[in-house]
């Protein structure tokens, strides 16, 4: 095999494949990235059994070939080259990269011991802009569980009903969905991603190029810009979270969301990671005031102006789940509505950015 390609080029595209090799297999031949180069490209591949990536660059084939590169070393190799010309000509158990006046020689994996790339059925497929589709996820992908005992809440839900596009996560102790039209979504779709997956896709560099989606039996495929991932889907019934949304409030106050953001981070300086930061709205005097306290500590307080109706209510969030979720909001302005002490606060955003955040409350002691 032998091939030579623009540094740059292939440096991109082993920082996406990378993402596919396995860290702690006992098998060699995982961490390896598969080489395959045939008429005018290379197609790299690479996987952990779980997951796999395949993504196929233009290159100038000399003679075609495969090869199992070692993924981690190789991906170093050609980061630190000069940005020009690579050649790489790989026979026998050995490869020979070389860019410039530097020249490299390792060893190689056999090819034939690579795992096959995934063929399979595809059942259902939905098409998004990727703009539209990384902002999304990275909106509702923070809220997922860490706790893998319960893989089903370290998933992202994704349901496409007529024209409507949504996406929810949650780890039980607060909740976030996010919304859009999608006039050329195709037929209906649900699925339950890896949220951890979901945000390796949308911090890949922003193209024109649509992703798609695509369900088979147990996969997700996700195909974008020369590149196919092909991971498994997470079984399992998602928690009913509509049963969650209130159909009313009794306290609704609208804030400005770069001041509540400040106050907020003022004051849980006071608090310590399990303190809480309360939130106690006076409708009469259109305020809502933030306070924290640890004992021996000392405690905070300021006061935010607001807009809105209802009565008068005090409820505590931990503050770090507050700032999670105001960190998805995109408008000026965000709406807290509340029911009472006990039950689940809302945040939303203003109309025309449809995102909703829920955070189950604090006791106040």
């Amino acid at each position: 095999m032998k091939f030579s390609i623009n540094q740059s080029e292939l440096q991109n595209a082993l920082a996406v494949v990378l993402k596919g090799i396995a860290t702690r297999s006992t098998l060699p031949i995982l961490s390896g990235i598969y080489l395959d180069a045939r008429g005018d490209s290379l197609t790299l591949q690479a996987t952990d059994l779980e997951l796999s990536i395949q993504y196929t660059v233009a290159a100038l084939v000399e003679e075609e070939g495969k090869a199992v590169v070692p993924g981690k070393l190789f991906s170093e190799i050609v980061k630190n080259l000069p940005d020009a010309a690579v050649h790489v000509d790989a026979e026998d158990e050995h490869a020979v990269i070389t860019c410039d006046t530097a020249s490299f020689s390792i060893k190689t994996l056999d090819a034939e011991d690579f795992p096959g790339f995934p063929h399979v059925d595809v059942q259902q497929e939905i098409s998004i802009p990727f703009s539209q589709f990384a902002s999304m996820v990275k909106r509702v992908a923070r809220v997922v569980s860490k706790d893998e005992s319960r893989a089903i809440l370290t998933g992202v839900l994704i349901t496409v009903e007529g024209s409507n596009l949504k996406m929810v996560a949650t780890d039980s102790y607060r909740l976030a969905i996010t919304e859009t039209e999608l006039p050329d979504a195709g037929e209906d779709f649900q699925a339950v991603i890896a949220g951890s997956f979901l945000q390796e896709i949308a911090s890949l560099p922003r193209t024109d190029d649509p992703v798609k989606l695509a369900l088979a039996e147990n996969q997700i495929v996700v195909t974008y810009h020369e590149t196919v991932f092909i991971n498994r889907r997470i079984e399992g019934n998602f928690p009913n979270y509509r049963q969650l949304l209130p159909d009313s409030y009794a306290t609704r106050v609208g804030m400005e969301v770069d001041r509540l953001v400040a106050g907020v981070k003022r004051t849980s300086l006071l608090g310590q990671s399990s303190s809480p930061v309360k939130f106690d709205i006076n409708v009469a005097s259109q305020t809502v005031l933030l306070s924290a306290m640890t004992q021996d500590v000392g405690s905070a307080q300021e006061t935010l102006p607001c807009a809105g109706d209802g009565e008068d209510v005090e409820i505590a969030f931990n503050y770090a789940y507050v700032l999670d979720g105001l960190a998805s909001v995109e408008t000026e302005k965000v709406y807290l509505e509340v029911q009472s002490s006990l039950k689940p606060g809302i945040f939303r955003a203003e109309e025309g950015e449809n995102f909703l955040y829920l955070v189950m409350p604090v006791r106040i002691s």
